[in-house]
């Protein structure tokens, strides 16, 4: 059994109009969303194997707060180039490259591929994956490598709730 959980980053900071996109921070939600639901994450008994993230700085700083929750220094995420203004494919071939001795692995990414991504997965869908949101799902496989025609089931959605 697999389980892939996909994260959207944390809410992002506009305040940098000189910063290329890729570059932009998050801003003080962001900063208070990611490690409270990393720690919901860790409260519910998900133990994460892996960390996989876009390359951009709100996607990787949202990995990070992840990561650090789960006791695993930032240096072990793996970036991915591919999935900064990913689409759904994309997200399938980084997937099903994945080491198979990680059975639960956290992808972090950005809108509007993994809303696209998450919407291809199961018949559970979604309008719009919220910053910081959470959705997850398990396949019946042995290998990373059989994930994009595996039978996917549906496993929960989350996200931070407004104030």
């Amino acid at each position: 059994m697999k389980q892939l959980v996909i994260v959207r980053h944390a809410k992002s900071s506009w305040d940098f109009i000189n910063k290329d996109d890729k570059d932009r921070p998050l801003n003080d939600r962001g900063n208070k969303d990611a490690p409270m639901m990393a720690k919901r994450l860790l409260k519910q008994k998900i133990d994460i194997d892996l960390f996989v993230s876009s390359t951009a700085t709100r996607a990787f700083t949202t990995a990070s707060y992840f990561a650090n929750v789960y006791d695993v220094k930032a240096k072990h995420i793996i970036q991915e180039d591919n999935l900064y203004e990913a689409p759904a494919g994309a997200f399938y071939r980084v997937v099903t490259k994945l080491p198979d001795n990680a059975a639960c692995v956290a992808l972090f990414s950005h809108n509007p591929g993994i809303t696209d991504f998450a919407n291809s997965l199961t018949t559970t869908q979604i309008d719009d994956m919220p910053t910081c949101g959470i959705f997850a799902v398990k396949a019946d496989i042995k290998s990373w490598s059989d994930f994009e025609k595996a039978e996917k089931e549906f496993w929960f959605f989350d996200y931070p709730k407004a104030d």
